[in-house]
């Protein structure tokens, strides 16, 4: 069985032609990728509709992670087994985005710390991202 179809049979996903050759869009790849990244890897092979709600169903299923842009877009990340931890699914490490390649990198072992809000304040999710040069372009 292939990379792709282990990762749908492990998260209890229906084994499809379209999510594997959306997955596989992520495989090999260190920086996260747009959802128009995909489209244009996929050609006219699949629609745009298509493309988002399997990118929707990856994020819920905890096998990809969002990650806000500083240009207000959205990009996605492979999440990896730091993601898990105790059985609890989570992506609070920094994101680094390259001002010269644009590429945008997940920083797994520096994780947000814990932010303490005033009362009536409930946290869902923190995004930081931190921008500069990666070891690439400096």
């Amino acid at each position: 069985m292939s990379a792709t179809a282990n990762i749908l049979k492990d998260t209890g996903l229906r084994i499809t032609d379209t999510r594997q050759m959306i997955l596989e869009s992520f495989l090999g790849k260190n920086s996260a990728i747009s959802q128009g990244d995909i489209e244009r890897n996929l050609g006219e092979d699949i629609d745009r509709v298509t493309v988002y709600r399997t990118l929707k169903t990856f994020a819920e299923k905890g096998i990809i992670h969002k990650i806000l842009d500083d240009n207000g877009g959205v990009k996605y990340a492979l999440c990896k087994e730091q993601c898990q931890q105790e059985g609890h699914h989570h992506h609070d490490h920094l994101h680094f985005k390259c001002s010269v390649c644009e590429e945008t990198f997940c920083l797994e072992k520096h994780f947000i710390p814990e932010l303490s809000l005033p009362e009536g304040y409930k946290k869902n999710e923190v995004n930081i991202l931190v921008q500069g040069t990666c070891p690439n372009c400096k």
